[in-house]
């Protein structure tokens, strides 16, 4: 590889500080492109083959790779990232880790906030480049302000050093560390929440120091954030509340209100889970589990059910009807499963740049030449492949050679905009979708229990940020939805998103 023609993890940084006076909470979801559906299930497809109940010898990687491939190719961007990982790893050889650096390096350019912390983490450890900590941090720096929660997480760790006993590489600025623990886990980042019991219980000075004792208020906060780092796959946190609840160290120091061995019981348990599969999520974690001082539900006492109830919730898949661009050949067949969006991104070169859905377009040509245009459907090219040129009739023809514009065009689920969340394989527990269907405004009472999930149409600014599987909450008749400003730290009203009820307590009468 040429490394001089990857410009990402060349890309000039300004240098780490770790005494920032402000941090302003960016979100990952808002900055990375588009997520084109066919390639989105590609990437699920290779998730669930390496499903952690699979024995890693016994894996398809050959299979795994080509799925990821095809998904990275299409600037599937959590696919471009596992991509480098499976470089990295040598499951698809000769590839390795310069082929690792130039796809992230790649990411990079694209702007995705995750690839600044990979590049982070690959001049931390010298993974295709030499190492070197300053560019380390600057690139970890860089994605936390860009809204990646990972990096958010690991700065702040390092930011939240007590002032009584510095350690080389650590800092004291409290607040900043505070505020991207929060942000990273208002994004689902449930590790994010491990640094918050120190924070939390105690409040301090910016450099450490400590400015008064624990209240009953600041231990109910740590019990809350933990609490809310089990819903996003925190082992240490699911442990610190078992041994909280069973068996405490110091009574007189306890954050949570009372013993409760019941209730350590079943954190014990979902800790051997993410332990065992640390891609497990419990967006429903209050269904089976709600905090005191509400009673503890019924339940059998078996690990599948615990996980069960937890783990989010996803409805039946609808079977597609036959739709104009299944029926067609060759380039321009598009399987039913999906129809087609078009998105802002354009090209005047003669080859597709990224493998797409790709439709000619002549925004300064005559009204006859671009209709004509629009009646030629999108056709799927690979990176680097040259573009069939329109052949128009006669007597029509383009005022300029370089006329032709190419518009991206993605795949999206033919499923007119259902509430359809989607997870990896065994990460989420498949239902029934509810007739007549419910839903309800985010600013008004919840008035059924059960699970509820957010859900903007297509084409919102904040679609891939909301509509995911881990955003679902289990909600009692009468508690009040997450607000999407003070939960999520989104530009979000709650009077602008509704909430899907997915799965009752108790039957939803007709």
């Amino acid at each position: 590889m040429d490394k001089n023609k990857v410009s990402g993890y060349m890309q000039e940084l300004a240098p780490f500080d770790p005494h920032i006076a402000s941090f302003d909470c960016q979100t990952e979801a808002r900055k990375v492109p588009p997520v084109d559906a066919q390639a989105e299930d590609w990437f699920l497809e290779a998730r669930a083959l390496e499903d952690h109940s699979t024995f890693y010898a016994d894996r398809d990687y050959k299979k795994i790779v080509r799925l990821t491939r095809q998904a990275a190719d299409r600037h599937h961007w959590k696919a471009m990232l596992n991509l480098a990982s499976l470089y990295v790893e040598g499951r698809d050889p000769p590839h390795g880790k310069d082929a690792a650096l130039m796809l992230v390096s790649q990411a990079v350019e694209l702007g995705i906030p995750a690839a600044y912390d990979r590049m982070g983490t690959y001049y931390l450890n010298g993974t295709g480049v030499s190492a070197n900590a300053d560019r380390a941090y600057a690139f970890f720096q860089k994605a936390a302000q860009m809204g990646n929660p990972q990096a958010m997480a690991f700065l702040g760790e390092k930011m939240d050093a007590g002032a009584d006993g510095l350690k080389p590489g650590y800092w004291g600025n409290i607040p900043i560390a505070i505020k991207m623990f929060e942000c990273a886990l208002a994004q689902g980042y449930g590790p994010a929440a491990v640094e918050m019991e120190p924070m939390y219980a105690i409040p301090r000075a910016p450099n450490g120091k400590g400015l008064g004792r624990e209240t009953p208020e600041t231990r109910d906060r740590v019990m809350r954030a933990l609490h809310e780092g089990v819903k996003g796959g925190c082992k240490y946190c699911a442990d610190r509340l078992f041994l909280e609840f069973a068996r405490p160290d110091e009574l007189e120091n306890m954050f949570v209100p009372f013993i409760d061995k019941a209730r350590g019981q079943r954190y014990d348990m979902l800790g051997d889970a993410l332990s065992f599969n640390p891609d497990r999520r419990f967006p429903n974690l209050d269904k089976i589990l709600p905090l005191p001082p509400a009673a503890l539900p019924p339940w059998d006492g078996t690990r599948e059910s615990l996980l069960a109830a937890a783990m989010a919730v996803v409805p039946a898949p609808n079977t597609p009807a036959p739709t104009e661009a299944s029926l067609r050949k060759g380039r321009y067949f598009l399987d039913s499963a999906y129809v087609l969006r078009p998105i802002a991104e354009t090209t005047g070169a003669a080859q597709a740049p990224v493998a797409s859905y790709w439709q000619p377009t002549a925004p300064q040509e005559a009204a006859e030449v671009r209709a004509f245009l629009a009646g030629i459907p999108p056709g799927l090219y690979g990176k680097g492949e040259a573009f069939e040129q329109p052949r128009f009739p006669n007597g029509m023809e383009l005022k300029a050679s370089d006329g032709i514009v190419w518009q991206r065009v993605l795949t999206v689920r033919n499923d007119n905009g259902a509430v359809t969340p989607r997870t990896a394989l065994r990460l989420s527990r498949q239902v029934t979708r509810l007739e007549p269907p419910a839903e309800c405004n985010g600013n008004k009472e919840c008035r059924i229990t059960g699970t509820w999930q957010p859900w903007l149409a297509p084409g919102h600014p904040l679609e891939q940020e909301v509509n995911q599987a881990w955003r679902q909450r289990w909600l009692t008749a009468g508690q009040p939805f997450p607000d999407p400003r003070r939960d999520w730290m989104l530009p979000l009203d709650s009077a602008e998103l509704k909430w899907h009820l997915l799965e009752a307590e108790t039957p939803v009468e007709k």
